[in-house]
């Protein structure tokens, strides 16, 4: 077999897991799921091992699978590093980039940065993933995510977009109703939103100077959508805890209002966080530096 005919078979084994199904990768493809698994048993035929167990939900890698998707990512990722090598850094971006954000910052603030950077660039093809939670940052799904606070592996870049403060805040109408707390003890007596998210799992850790409350969230709501949260707050629910970029609409209209102001929450600053081997990739060096200037323009 040709180096060529090689590298097309790593490259297709390759989206196949990340892919996770044959009728998935059928249809990135664009070919039948019945062509994807006669490939596959090709290729399996001709290393002479067994790369996947399937079954009807999902595709499992055999340990032999597993070296094979190592070494073929390595090799596809020197490739790539060559041909951008001999094609230069000013080369026009081009390609698929696969890009994840979280629910609600990434409907409001990422997808528009999306929309003008394709109008920017028109030969990149973006594909657009939103979740509750980040993926973990050692899987290849994604050429760029973009994060809250500092990404913890040293294997990734993290370019730093934008600062962005966790502030408490409740409806004007709750604090009429229920008074507006004056210290970190005084939210025993509040209901508090709580939102499993993240690193957002059921304490506030507030810091005033050199002093520091843990607060236990307590209350008749809870959920894992940060985007509900504020809606509850907004309706006189209750407190919440959330990054300034989704509520500085509403704190610049008075639909909510700041409450211990002294006191700080653990910064979520906003990153954009890609793979080592991208650093190169124009596609992805132009995507960040959109996204620098974007979010250097301040909170909508």
């Amino acid at each position: 077999m040709s180096t060529s005919a090689a590298s097309q078979e790593m490259q297709f084994f390759s989206i196949l897991m990340r892919c996770g199904s044959l009728a998935a990768a059928a249809r990135e493809l664009q070919v039948s799921p019945p062509a994807v698994s006669k490939r596959l048993a090709a290729l399996e035929a001709r290393l002479g091992v067994t790369l996947l167990h399937r079954t009807t939900r999902r595709l499992a890698l055999t340990s032999e699978g597993e070296t094979y998707l190592a070494q073929a990512r390595r090799i596809l990722a020197e490739i790539e590093a060559l041909e951008r090598e001999l094609q230069g850094t000013q080369a026009e971006p081009s390609g698929l980039l696969r890009v994840n954000a979280t629910l609600g910052f990434g409907r409001m603030h990422v997808a528009p940065a999306i929309a003008s950077f394709v109008r920017a660039h028109p030969r990149v093809e973006v594909q657009l993933q939103l979740s509750v939670n980040p993926p973990p940052l050692g899987e290849d799904a994604f050429d760029v995510c973009v994060r809250f606070g500092e990404p913890p592996d040293a294997r990734v870049i993290a370019r730093r977009l934008a600062a962005n403060r966790r502030l408490l805040c409740a409806a004007p109408g709750y604090l009429q109703r229920h008074g507006t707390p004056r210290t970190p003890h005084d939210l025993a007596s509040h209901n508090l939103i709580a939102i499993r998210q993240g690193d957002e799992q059921g304490v506030w850790r507030l810091r005033s100077g050199k002093r520091v409350e843990s607060v236990r969230v307590r209350g008749s709501l809870g959920t894992n959508d940060g985007e509900i949260a504020v809606n509850w707050a907004l309706a006189g629910l209750g407190l919440v805890l959330r990054a300034e970029w989704d509520i500085a609409r509403y704190l610049k209209s008075g639909r909510l209002r700041q409450v211990l102001e002294n006191w700080q929450a653990p910064a979520a600053d906003i990153h954009a966080v890609y793979p080592v081997r991208h650093q190169g990739t124009a596609r992805v060096r132009a995507f960040v530096a959109h996204l620098e200037k974007h979010f250097a323009a301040g909170l909508a």
